[in-house]
């Protein structure tokens, strides 16, 4: 098991990080279940739960279709609440990714014609995390290795997005070589990695 700790801001803030190895073949189911268990665990239910579920389950399935493994998914909660969801994968290229999701800030309307070859789970993302999606460099957890993280703000009680350093850097991630994965989580408030 990662433990990934408590990272804080000026030591107030209480940031945990719920990773979960995604398998190639079946990262959307295993990223949808996930974030439903962590969202009903606090509260959020219907409207809110499907909303984040189809996000994640997009970018997973993006991962999976232009980038290499291996596949994370990463939840960071601020003071026990889930505010930010990442899906990793082990190619360090943002470049196409950042291009999308920038032409999608600076346009009001785009449709889907313009994204249907690339970038349509980018498109749904962003809208449907009112425009909180973006992409960064990370270090994989399972291998230690640059990869990026394509990140939403999660629905919370509050409809607030969360309040997380934007972006979340690789340097708040511990440095370590990576160790097997065992078990798994059971509960989604211990914010542990597992397989």
């Amino acid at each position: 098991m990662h433990d990934t700790g408590t990272m804080g801001r000026d030591g107030q803030d209480d940031i945990r990080a719920l990773v979960k190895v995604l398998r190639p073949g079946s990262a959307s189911r295993r990223a949808r279940a996930v974030v439903r268990e962590v969202l009903q665990h606090v509260g959020l239910s219907g409207d809110d739960i499907d909303t984040a579920e189809l996000i994640v389950a997009e970018l997973a399935a993006n991962a999976e279709k232009h980038a290499r493994p291996p596949y994370e998914l990463r939840v960071l909660s601020l003071d026990g609440i889930p505010a930010w969801c990442e899906i990793v994968d082990g190619d360090p290229d943002l470049h196409e990714i950042s291009i999308i999701l920038n032409l999608l800030r600076s346009v009001e309307e785009i449709g889907l014609p313009l994204l249907a070859e690339n970038g349509r789970g980018l498109l749904l993302a962003h809208r449907l995390s009112h425009g909180h999606c973006q992409t960064y460099p990370v270090v994989t957890l399972t291998t230690a290795t640059p990869g990026k993280a394509v990140a939403f703000a999660l629905p919370n009680l509050l409809r607030q997005p969360p309040d997380l350093p934007t972006p979340p850097r690789p340097s708040l991630w511990p440095r370590r070589t990576p160790a097997p994965v065992i078990g798994t989580s059971t509960t989604p408030s211990s914010m542990t990695a597992a397989s």
